[in-house]
Parts: C-alpha cells; sequence; structure tokens
C-alpha cells in the first residue's frame, strides 16, 4: 500500500487532534506545538475511546475519559490506566497535503 492524502496541513489546528481514517483504520493525526504533524492510533488501549476527541499538550494525546496519556512520537502510554502503547504511523509533507500509509507502522523505542 502507498501512502494517502489524508487532509491539508492547513486544515489541521495546532495542538488539536482530527480523526481520519484510511481503509478502516483510524488515526488521530496532530499539528503539534513545534509545527510536527504526528499520526498515531485513534483508539485508546485501555477502553474503546476515539483519541481524536481527546487533549493535545506538547508532545502527548490525552484520552478525555480515563486521563491516560500516550506520546505522540512513540504510542507508548505515559501514565495509568493504559499500559499497551498505540501504533505510530509515518507521516509525509507534500506541499500542503498530509500523506499517511496505515501498512507504515514506526517502530520507535
Amino acid at each position: 500500500m502507498t501512502a494517502q492524502r489524508v487532509c491539508a496541513l492547513s486544515d489541521l489546528e495546532q495542538d488539536a487532534a482530527t480523526r481520519v481514517e484510511i481503509d478502516g483504520v483510524a488515526m488521530a493525526v496532530v499539528l503539534d506545538s513545534n509545527g510536527v504533524v504526528h499520526a498515531i492510533g485513534d483508539v485508546c488501549t485501555h477502553g474503546d475511546i476515539s483519541l481524536s476527541e481527546g487533549f493535545v499538550d506538547g508532545e502527548t494525546l490525552e484520552c478525555w475519559a480515563h486521563g491516560s496519556a500516550f506520546s505522540l512520537r512513540t504510542g507508548k502510554p505515559l501514565n495509568l490506566p493504559a499500559y499497551e502503547p498505540v501504533p505510530v504511523f509515518a507521516v509525509t509533507i507534500d506541499g500542503d497535503d498530509v500523506l499517511i500509509d496505515p501498512a507504515v507502522k514506526l517502530e520507535v523505542n
């Protein structure tokens, strides 16, 4: 599979998450305060809650329901109750297009 356009970079709000879906894979796309675009799995590993409805703080996305914060870089939970990471996807910016390949999950330590 190749990367697909999910939105325009200009459509993203800084420090906010946007839900996108490619071939049934839901992702939360975030433009952080440093201008970096991240894409992580949209479903909190603690419960079936959309992370894109959560709160962005720096390089973290916090689940609104139970407060688990996930690293936008690694997908790892930074606090309980979640203890399993969410997937992190490679993002490519081409002009004003945000491209993501859902088959390419980053392995970040």
